[in-house]
């Protein structure tokens, strides 16, 4: 059922220009619960999630592959979910980001740059120098192959 949401919804948003920057992120169901959770390379707004939500709903009231009573959500991904996508890092440049490489280490920075193959995350750092330490700027790249998880991080 998920293939089958995201299908259409890749589709809808092909189909509508308003929707040509939107793409689908993940897609949860468990008995009678669909979670939707879409983002798009421009801001994600409430009245979208909301067009999107009326659309997977016709679907789900004429089919009815979850029944007649059923709970959806749509929403965009939440800065506790887990970056998945190439287009994801884009839009998050400037944000600090907690990565973690499929070795098991943990990385924490500013996103500073994406390429095709990697992203650069640019951290202060203490060294020792001598007797004493410094602080310094240090740039680390990590290639995509190597990421298990990024999250975003917000600072208050």
């Amino acid at each position: 059922m998920e293939e089958k949401i995201k299908d259409m919804l890749e589709t809808f948003f092909v189909e509508n220009e308003e929707f040509s920057d939107c793409f689908v992120v993940d897609i949860n169901h468990s008995n009678t619960k669909l979670e939707a959770f879409v983002d798009s390379d421009s801001p994600m707004t409430f009245r979208r999630c909301q067009q999107i939500s009326r659309f997977i709903e016709a679907y789900l009231d004429e089919e009815q592959p979850l029944g007649e009573k059923y709970t959806l959500n749509v929403s965009s991904p939440g800065v506790d979910r887990p970056l998945k996508f190439h287009r994801q890092y884009l839009k998050n440049v400037g944000r600090t980001l907690e990565v973690t490489t499929t070795a098991g280490e943990k990385f924490k920075g500013e996103l500073k740059t994406v390429t095709d193959e990697n992203i650069v995350l640019t951290a202060k750092v203490r060294r020792k120098e001598g007797k004493r330490k410094v602080t310094v700027v240090e740039d680390t790249p990590i290639a995509f192959d190597d990421i298990k998880k990024s999250i975003v991080k917000i600072s208050f």
